[in-house]
């Protein structure tokens, strides 16, 4: 292991739940109905183009018209009040990143000005400057390796030197493909039981519970 490259929703900050309350109440909105867990399969951890697209594919199936205009410009200014109200870091990050001797990075698929905006409120973001990077700057976003394997080319460590830290299935998905040993996270607020299976049988090579447990993990890399 000669780097950790970390996802930032739902593994550095706790955002994705509040994505998912904005979110779910959005779409009742146009009459879509979803649980919170199909939502949570079905959405986290894609690009915001990638969510905006599968909506409305859902709208346009179920209604037979596109989304409403101004829709997801009200969803992100939404999105952003939640976060700018509520947004931690996930409980035992700081320390976590702390105890890790070997190069960090994020690889996100939040936008890169959001995803500046929730380290900075998380005060997570002098830990990982300058390897911040966001699925805008690759042409495919996860589950695709893009994102991946651009981190590590900036970093300049071989992709299967290093780790990655991730929440979703998606991500999961992109890290392997990208030739990466995967660390599952399921200490989010929108983990629910049975989460870590979804990312085991993504192909995550061990799963956590606790910031307080990836050390420990991490020693099997190394």
């Amino acid at each position: 292991m000669k780097a950790v490259i970390f996802d930032c929703d739902g593994v550095l900050v706790d955002s994705e739940i509040l994505a998912v309350r904005v979110g779910l109440r959005a779409v009742k909105e146009l009459d879509l109905s979803y649980s919170e867990d199909e939502y949570i399969h079905r959405f986290l951890g894609t690009t915001m183009d990638a969510y905006f697209k599968k909506v409305d594919e859902d709208h346009r199936e179920a209604h037979g018209t596109p989304v409403p205009a101004g829709f997801f410009e009200t969803l992100m200014k939404d999105s952003r009040e939640d976060m700018d109200a509520a947004l931690v870091a996930i409980d035992g990050t700081h320390a976590a990143v702390q105890s890790i001797a070997v190069p960090l990075a994020v690889a996100s698929s939040s936008g890169i000005e959001r995803l500046h905006f929730k380290l900075n409120k998380a005060g997570l973001i002098e830990a990982f400057a300058p390897h911040i990077y966001s699925g805008e700057l690759v042409q495919n976003g996860k589950p695709e390796p893009d994102l991946y394997l651009h981190t590590a080319e900036q970093l300049n460590i071989p992709a299967e030197a290093c780790v990655a830290i991730e929440d979703s299935v998606y991500g999961v998905i992109s890290a392997k493909a990208a030739g990466m040993s995967v660390v599952g996270f399921t200490g989010g607020g929108h983990c629910r039981a049975g989460h870590g299976r979804y990312l085991s049988n993504a192909g995550a090579d061990t799963v956590v519970n606790h910031m307080n447990k990836l050390q420990d993990a991490l020693t099997v890399f190394s």
